[in-house]
């Protein structure tokens, strides 16, 4: 299970306790709960303390990373906290797209509208696209978040996807690196992500795949991964020694020479990453995706992100995973919107501008729990509340949706800071 994170009455950070601990310092009130997501308790007495060796291990990905904490124990590493940190960029470019097609549309329609702009239209050096710059601030803030409670020492980071340089020269320096161990994992890696996990020849999913040559080796192919692709086990006897283009297939071998347009956006990201991270004066590790899935599958660990976060560089070929550690869920929401008021599909607005934010001391956001002591919805709610000017609430649970409780029977428990929460099963 997870451990509690601890800080002291300066707020200073200490080393993370066992829940059963916590629970002990909780009910001798010793401590006080500080913070509920991530659950953070405070001593009341206590200053200072000796701390061990933590790491915060990052495995960044497209639409969910992987966050763990792994600290040093007698016989090694070993993880005591993990999330996974689902990001909204497909969202905001959804959003981006709307506004600028109802801005178009009122300007074909000759209504009222911002004029277009052309002065400020100058990119910056590294610029990257709104939906990729929030997954960046997104893990910046978690690590930032992460490092008031815990007292880190070091950081590991998958900054590679593969490793291009054994990909493309698996002839460069000998035998020791075109034939280790870990570059079959690469390879396989990069091709599994560039052919959609499935057979290049009949498509088939869910089945074992094998690394396939498109131009065979006997009739002149080399083992360059433009050269290879993935097929089932049926596909690549049926195929034996003909070229793609033989077996019926001309259009493998232009897809094979595309590069990966997804794998470089994200690894554009990543490395905006590792320059803010390098802000925090940490050493830093770094690995490649393949390097971490060696890891992971030499552990016998299953694939998840937070998992996947775990085997991160080498520090993560040794690392123990309790079969009862559950990670942290944790969904990028936004702070709300800038818009006044909301528009109908033709850009005409249909509701009137906001006029507060807060209704009495709640915002949307705010995780609460709601004891409603009579009526129809009778019961108990605990979700993310969106507030209303009349005073009745909604409520979204983990299960669905309770609208018109009043403000009355709330109470906070978690205050809006643009995340949702929740925890998924233990991995045993």
């Amino acid at each position: 299970m997870q451990r509690v994170l601890v800080v002291d009455k300066n707020k200073e950070a200490l080393m993370p306790c066992h829940p059963a601990r916590a629970r002990h310092l909780l009910k001798n009130g010793k401590a006080a709960v500080f913070r509920k997501y991530p659950f953070t308790i405070i001593l009341k007495e206590r200053e200072g303390g000796e701390t061990q060796s933590v790491q915060v291990k990052i495995d960044p990905g497209s639409k969910t990373t992987g966050i763990a904490m792994a600290a040093g124990f007698k016989r090694g590493l070993r993880a005591i906290w993990v999330a996974q940190l689902t990001h909204r960029g497909q969202q905001i470019r959804d959003d981006l797209l709307s506004r600028r097609q109802s801005r178009r549309s009122r300007r074909n329609r000759e209504t009222r509208y911002r004029k277009p702009r052309f002065l400020n239209r100058r990119r910056p050096k590294g610029w990257l696209a709104p939906s990729l710059l929030s997954r960046v601030r997104n893990i910046w803030t978690w690590l930032k978040r992460l490092n008031r409670f815990i007292p880190i020492t070091h950081l590991a980071m998958e900054l590679n996807r593969f490793d291009t340089q054994k990909l493309q020269n698996p002839e460069i320096s000998g035998i020791e690196y075109q034939q280790g161990t870990l570059q079959g994992y690469e390879v396989r890696e990069y091709l599994l992500e560039k052919w959609g996990r499935k057979c290049a020849y009949c498509g088939a999913t869910h089945v074992p795949l094998q690394v396939e040559h498109i131009e065979s080796k006997s009739t002149g192919g080399s083992d360059r991964v433009s050269n290879l692709t993935i097929s089932c086990q049926p596909c690549n006897l049926a195929k034996g020694t003909m070229s793609a283009a033989e077996f019926g297939y001309s259009k493998i071998q232009a897809q094979a020479k595309k590069p990966l347009k997804d794998a470089a956006a994200v690894n554009a990201t990543r490395y905006a990453l590792l320059k803010q991270i390098e802000l925090t004066g940490l050493p830093i590790e770094t690995g490649t995706g393949g390097q971490t899935k060696f890891n992971r599958i030499t552990q016998d660990y299953p694939k998840t992100h937070w998992l996947d976060a775990v085997c991160v560089g080498e520090s993560g070929r040794t690392v123990f995973v309790h079969s009862t550690l559950a990670p942290l869920l944790i969904t990028a929401q936004g702070r709300g919107s800038r818009q006044m008021c909301a528009m109908n599909k033709y850009g005409f607005p249909r509701t009137k501008p906001k006029q507060f934010k807060r209704v009495h001391s709640f915002q949307t956001g705010d995780i609460v729990k709601a004891v409603v002591t009579k009526g129809k919805k009778k019961g108990t709610y605990v979700g993310r509340v969106l507030v209303r000017a009349s005073s009745n609430f909604d409520i979204r649970t983990a299960t669905q949706r309770v609208q018109g409780i009043s403000y009355k029977y709330c109470q906070p428990i978690h205050r809006g800071d643009g995340y949702a929460y929740s925890f998924s099963p233990p991995t045993g």
